[in-house]
């Protein structure tokens, strides 16, 4: 946010201008560190018309971005720049002015006294708490530059395996869309013509043939009340994905349907070996481990795992042990966990676990793509034969009749 301010230097020069800050107080932090004494400081109005507008709805910070700034965080800091002058650098240089001002703002909170992992965290739709989490533990142990290179490491690792499964339900969903449009396109333009001939011919009518004809009527005359109904239908789920309830369900369907629900479970299983074993290597402890991976998890069911694998922790169970009660939890998983805490490796055990289990997300992804192709394409052959069979048999009946 832009704040036009007036001032006096230490020089008793007066001084005015804009700065960009997070609120008034961080504004008047900051300039209050340049030496400057505030005397009047307001907010500028930003335009909303569609004239001069600043666009933000649209506005988003791609996962590819992220993971460049944090290895340039990372050499930045190797090469002992301030930190300050490592955000206010790197926003100058930005070419996504969303990531811009977040960095500006982030710099802005530095100079007002702020650390960096507190800076972070006051944007979370950017930064998650495993990110401001890690940041942390590098600013107590001083190995910030290491800190953000595992950052981004596990940045491109975690969204190398997402957007693979990611694509995998791309081609299924544009084939099933694909084939819905065809055949309502069909019984709402098509059939009702074919339909009409059919009938003033005056020959008999197949039943699958009445049959397709009925269905064409349905579409044709309630195809508004359809589109309605399916509107609210839409409507209604998004309302009740988005309540505690409606999240633990969806969660749950992911990992109930045949095939894609064991592409989400190994992605899970990945997801939370990874985190752990990247959190472990930086110093934290294991109960804030799990307690953050339970945040990024991103799902229901194996959210509740963690915290209940944590209350067990804490009360003297090893991960292992307390991890063996699910079935949700393969037992190699627990099993490798057990030799790792028995040895005193359990982080590189983890690391381990988490290449296995990515390795066997891109196998799951290649299968279910096999198995997906030949499906859709024999459905949509024998959706639309079948459709286009018991309309053109009697055509040709009553061709021949002539």
């Amino acid at each position: 946010m832009l704040f036009r301010y007036q001032a006096v230097d230490a020089s008793n020069t007066p001084r005015e201008g804009t700065i960009d800050a997070v609120t008034m107080d961080v504004a008047i932090n900051s300039l209050q560190h340049r030496g400057y004494v505030v005397s009047s400081i307001d907010p500028l109005s930003e335009p909303n018309s569609i004239f001069n507008i600043k666009i933000t709805a649209f506005e988003r910070v791609s996962n590819k971005e992220v993971v460049i700034f944090s290895r340039q965080i990372a050499t930045l800091f190797e090469a002992q720049v301030s930190a300050l002058r490592v955000f206010r650098l790197l926003a100058a240089e930005s070419d996504n002015s969303l990531l811009g001002r977040i960095l500006t703002e982030v710099a802005d909170d530095l100079q007002g006294g702020s650390s960096i992992s507190n800076a972070l965290a006051k944007h979370p739709d950017l930064f998650s708490p495993f990110y401001v989490s890690m940041v942390k533990a590098g600013e107590e142990a001083g190995k910030l530059d290491k800190t953000f290179d595992y950052l981004a490491d596990y940045l491109d690792r975690t969204y190398e395996v997402v957007n693979k499964a990611r694509n995998a339900l791309i081609y299924p969903a544009f084939v099933i869309t694909t084939f819905v449009a065809v055949m309502v396109l069909m019984l709402t333009l098509v059939i009702p013509r074919i339909t009409d001939i059919i009938v003033s011919s005056g020959q008999e009518v197949p039943v699958y043939t009445r049959i397709v004809m009925w269905i064409s009527s349905f579409f044709s005359n309630y195809i508004a009340f359809i589109l309605f109904f399916i509107a609210v239908l839409a409507v209604g789920a998004w309302r009740f994905k988005r309540t505690a309830v409606g999240t633990r369900a969806f969660d749950e369907l992911k990992l109930a349907v045949p095939y894609v629900g064991v592409l989400y479970e190994k992605l899970y299983l990945s997801r939370i070996a990874d985190n752990l074993a990247t959190m472990l290597a930086s110093g934290i402890s294991m109960v804030q481990a799990l307690e953050i991976t339970s945040e990024v998890v991103d799902n229901e069911v194996y959210k509740e795992i963690l915290i209940g694998t944590i209350a067990e922790v804490k009360a003297g169970k090893s991960v292992s042990d307390a991890l063996s009660e699910y079935p949700e939890i393969p037992g190699v998983m627990t099993q490798m966990a057990k030799v790792g805490e028995e040895t005193g490796n359990l982080g590189s055990i983890l690391e381990t676990l988490a290449k296995f289990y990515r390795r066997e997300v891109h196998t799951a992804v290649d299968t279910l793509i096999n198995l997906i192709e030949p499906a859709m394409i024999v459905l949509l052959g024998l959706g639309v034969g079948t459709l286009l069979a018991a309309v053109l048999l009697p055509i040709y009946n009553i061709a021949g009749a002539i």
